[in-house]
């Protein structure tokens, strides 16, 4: 295996960088980073969906060992964890953080700081955790981290709710994406994000992702350092589509996907307001998911 280098320290060294950075920030004045296509100027603070201006928050970053095994290795994945979401699911768990906006205004400068601080707390990793909204800032951020030494992998942890046209501003940027493939129907989408697109976005985004990065590698010590990964969070009565979900990643993106069958679903937030959210998965549910992607070949992950 060839000597692991970060995507974001070749693109700046070759200058790219510098130009994706510069074309990220145009998409602001009239912003189209994501498929809201709010249109608002967010150089001058102006808001849409994702109520963020010319600034990210962050609500906090540490070492993170909920992740999934090959991110988390001896010392954690070194999550940071941005405010507030494009997607805004009406069931989320950290809803304070998206919706509720906990977090503090933070300079590229600042958050150049934390990846740094996570490097050196031995993290095997850096994990951007909700990044569609604020990718021109991260591009910033990395330039700066980079040039002062940051050579960890790059996560884009996201909903699956991502421009095509973003994404590839960030091609030979990130090192490892991680998406969510939430819904396969353009109703449960629209009932509970407000977004009846989302099957069919999600569905561009993450052939393209593959496209970029390819299928998961994992280093000699047994972390991942490239490629992708899926989430698919079971709801209750199917709604999420499994068996649709688990096709399209064996046909249309990799049949060596890694896929992570999530069953924490519990109701949150505003999932008491729908009757078919307000309640857990049962363990027929799940064990029926798992052994959908299982039979499908796709690589199962916890």
């Amino acid at each position: 295996m060839d000597p692991f280098v970060p995507n974001y320290v070749k693109a700046r060294k070759s200058g790219t960088l510098a130009t994706k950075i510069t074309r990220a920030k145009q998409r602001l004045e009239a912003c189209t980073l994501c498929p809201r296509q709010c249109g608002v100027n967010r150089l001058k603070g102006e808001t849409g969906v994702c109520n963020t201006g010319a600034k990210g928050l962050v609500s906090g970053f540490s070492p993170h060992f909920g992740e999934e095994p090959f991110f988390v290795g001896d010392n954690g994945s070194g999550a940071i964890f941005i405010t507030f979401c494009n997607l805004g699911c009406r069931f989320c768990q950290n809803f304070a953080i998206s919706h509720k906006g906990e977090g503090r205004k933070t300079t590229p400068e600042k958050l150049a700081a934390m990846m740094l601080a996570l490097e050196r707390a031995g993290c095997h990793n850096i994990n951007l955790v909700t990044p569609t909204h604020v990718v021109p800032w991260i591009l910033e951020a990395l330039d700066i981290a980079a040039a002062k030494g940051l050579y960890l992998p790059l996560i884009y942890n996201s909903s699956g709710y991502d421009s095509v046209e973003t994404l590839k501003l960030l091609d030979g940027v990130v090192d490892i994406y991680l998406p969510d493939f939430k819904f396969w129907e353009k109703e449960p989408a629209r009932r509970f994000c407000n977004a009846p697109d989302y099957p069919e976005i999600a569905q561009l985004a993450l052939k393209e992702m593959h496209n970029q990065v390819g299928d998961l590698k994992i280093s000699p010590m047994g972390t991942a350092i490239s490629g992708m990964a899926l989430r698919h969070l079971v709801l209750p009565f199917d709604l999420a589509g499994t068996e649709k979900v688990m096709g399209f990643i064996r046909d249309h993106v990799s049949p060596n996907m890694a896929v992570n069958i999530m069953s924490q679903y519990r109701p949150c937030f505003c999932a008491r307001q729908f009757p078919e959210l307000s309640r857990a998965i049962t363990t027929e549910e799940f064990r029926r998911a798992v052994k959908i992607a299982s039979d499908m070949g796709l690589a199962l992950v916890s």
